[in-house]
């Protein structure tokens, strides 16, 4: 059901838009790029993207702090206790950009008593947005058409399309989870965008045990449980957010569709 963030999803639609525009200026061309204390790379269009980002959030929802992957790296984390907050990842993939995928994307969620309650997920270089905020508002836009709504599916008589990171497609964790299930194929994915397809029925599960942070998963999340799946750690809790003593870190977790 639409809920009383909804109304912000237009705009929070267009920033994110103007942040991948301002990511393809970069796209398939020379720029700098380095590594960050915890391994993972950042470019120049890290940067120019949360650039765009921040000031449009504060200007939109200046009582609601954001807290961004860029500006975490570089300490600087607001105040969160209120348990409203913005996550943003202004590209999410950095290492499919690097290489020259179409796999990366703009990821902007919006947390509220610590629950994701609003997504936008733009993929720039593939011209989609997904986005919702409450149960039955979950979109799925092409450049130049209209949204159309997109929902989880049932799992198929055929079993199930899982969703993979193309950096950790294999792994002795992930054959052990899987083997106890009725699997179709695995579908290798970069970035957020694995999101995306499970919640317009492309998939049915995505299993993550490599490391992922807040940032990584908020808007996804909203989506998801727009679509009408869910995220959960492999201990069946649900994901949870507002860990800043853990530095947004995550734990593993199982995004699912319908069950």
């Amino acid at each position: 059901m639409p809920n009383e963030y909804q109304s912000m999803l237009k705009a929070v639609e267009n920033i994110a838009y103007e942040a991948g525009m301002e990511i393809m200026k970069f796209y398939s061309k020379n720029y700098d790029s380095h590594f960050k204390t915890d391994g993972t790379p950042v470019t120049e269009a890290d940067v120019a993207a949360e650039s765009i980002i921040l000031p449009a959030l504060q200007s939109l929802t200046p009582e609601i702090p954001i807290v961004s992957e860029e500006s975490a790296a570089g300490g600087h984390v607001p105040d969160i206790s209120g348990k409203n907050f913005w996550l943003v990842d202004p590209l999410d993939g950095t290492r499919e950009f690097i290489k020259g995928s179409d796999e990366f994307t703009v990821n902007i969620g919006l947390v509220i008593n610590l629950e994701p309650v609003l997504g936008i997920l733009y993929s720039p270089a593939k011209n989609v947005t997904y986005f919702g905020s409450g149960l039955g508002t979950a979109m799925r836009k092409e450049k130049g058409s209209s949204p159309k709504s997109i929902n989880c599916r049932e799992t198929p008589a055929k079993g199930l399309d899982v969703l993979v990171s193309r950096s950790y497609s294999t792994s002795k964790r992930l054959d052990n989870y899987l083997s106890s299930k009725k699997v179709h194929s695995r579908i290798p994915c970069g970035s957020a965008l694995k999101f995306g397809l499970l919640a317009a029925g492309e998939a049915d599960l995505y299993p993550r045990f490599g490391p992922t942070y807040e940032w990584d998963t908020a808007a996804g999340h909203a989506i998801i449980i727009a679509a009408g799946g869910n995220l959960s750690t492999f201990s069946g809790n649900p994901l949870s957010y507002g860990k800043s003593e853990d530095k947004f870190l995550n734990p593993g977790f199982i995004a699912f569709g319908q069950k």
